[in-house]
């Protein structure tokens, strides 16, 4: 199964996160600006990344569009959550998980901070069900 990894960063955090991953998965990671959802669509597998903004939403101007138009034409492609935060308790993964629901594979991996702030055990997790 072909894997790709697409998120949004603002402070850096989710896209340190977003490299790992797809090094990890031996697959691409694309920042949102420098893909479009008809490329995404060619891959099997979507690792979406995205960090808690505002009042734990996801980002409104660039990848909420985004993420909406793959969403479109996902139909029964499989899809893996990610991101970053700094305050809060997860509740925009929580919601995030609920839109995608019937494509998800695994629960969405959560960092409060950076790379060095993963945690090992559930990032392992994440990759070996991504990995299946």
């Amino acid at each position: 199964m072909e894997k790709i990894v697409v998120y949004w960063s603002g402070t850096g955090n989710t896209a340190e996160i977003a490299n790992k991953i797809a090094s990890d998965l031996g697959c691409e990671a694309y920042s949102v600006s420098d893909i479009s959802a008809d490329d995404v669509l060619k891959k099997d597998v979507i690792i979406f990344g995205c960090p808690a903004m505002g009042a734990e939403e996801l980002e409104e101007d660039e990848f909420r569009p985004f993420y909406e138009s793959v969403m479109a034409g996902i139909g029964d492609k499989k899809v893996a959550l990610f991101g970053s935060y700094g305050w809060g308790d997860g509740e925009w993964m929580r919601n995030w998980e609920s839109e995608v629901s019937s494509n998800l594979i695994t629960s969405g991996l959560i960092v409060n901070g950076g790379v060095s702030d993963i945690d090992d055990g559930l990032y392992q997790d994440f990759i070996d069900a991504l990995n299946k």
